[in-house]
């Protein structure tokens, strides 16, 4: 019968052993941040929380990349936003929801998220490519 082995409490934690976490993992957290924010609408109509314009899906899912040093995480984003609507705000949304999750999870500091806006979806033309689609 073995006993297990218990790290004796006058051990600081700092001497106990080091956890890393893969930038990768960093880059999950921040892609679910900004599905988070960009799921808020506060600017909209009741009811089109995570909703597009006329309350169509909002469009493709945020991806992130991370580079990691030390504890320190530099983070970009890339959207795809609905237009018309308020980048800057909603842009904004995302850098405050990525920089406190990634602190909050992980316990790094982030200080800079940048944001690459590769899409614009306009409502008219989604409408138009919706309505398309039902008449054939």
């Amino acid at each position: 019968m073995t006993t297990p082995r218990v790290v004796p409490p006058h051990t600081p934690p700092a001497e106990r052993g080091a956890t890393r976490i893969a930038d990768r993992v960093v880059a999950k957290i921040a892609a679910q941040a900004a599905r988070e924010a960009l799921a808020a609408r506060p600017d909209g109509p009741p009811g089109t929380e995570g909703a597009g314009a006329g309350g169509a899906a909002a469009p493709g899912a945020p991806h992130a990349t991370v580079t990691v040093h030390h504890d320190i995480a530099r983070v970009r984003v890339s959207l795809e936003l609905d237009y018309p609507a308020d980048l800057a705000a909603r842009c904004a949304a995302v850098r405050s929801r990525v920089v406190r999750r990634v602190e909050e999870y992980a316990g790094m500091s982030v200080p800079e998220v940048d944001i690459d806006i590769e899409h614009l979806h306009s409502a008219h033309t989604r409408t138009a490519g919706v309505r398309d689609r039902k008449l054939r």
